[in-house]
């Protein structure tokens, strides 16, 4: 079994944990995410549920967006919040269709011009 992966807040009230590495990882450059991560895309690691834990008071945050919230949400949760860096390596980009022209976007990945369909496992 791979090593626990785990991750936190920027401010470390909240950790959290993962019994094994994530299943998919995806750059995304919707709107939303180009404000939250200062006009670039976000990188979003997808885990399974099974094993997931959570330490500490998760504060209110809400924001209306096609793709989630910025710590956990079920289409997969920001790869800057682990503590291994390395894990947020996109395997592909979504909703491209959104990217501005200066936006750095791999064509050596897969890319989607929007939601991509639910990462099945």
């Amino acid at each position: 079994m791979a090593a626990r992966v785990t991750g936190g807040c920027l401010c470390g009230a909240v950790t959290f944990s993962f019994p094994e590495g994530p299943i998919a990882r995806r750059a995304c450059r919707c709107r939303d995410c180009q404000y939250l991560a200062a006009g670039n895309s976000s990188v979003n690691a997808i885990f399974r549920k099974p094993g997931f834990a959570c330490a500490g008071k998760v504060a209110g945050y809400e924001s209306l967006a096609d793709s989630g919230t910025p710590l956990f949400s079920e289409g997969g949760d920001p790869a800057g919040h682990l503590d291994d860096r390395e894990l947020g390596r996109p395997e592909s980009f979504i909703w491209t269709g959104s990217a501005p022209s200066l936006g750095h976007v791999d064509s050596n990945l897969a890319n989607c011009e929007g939601q991509p369909a639910a990462v099945r496992t």
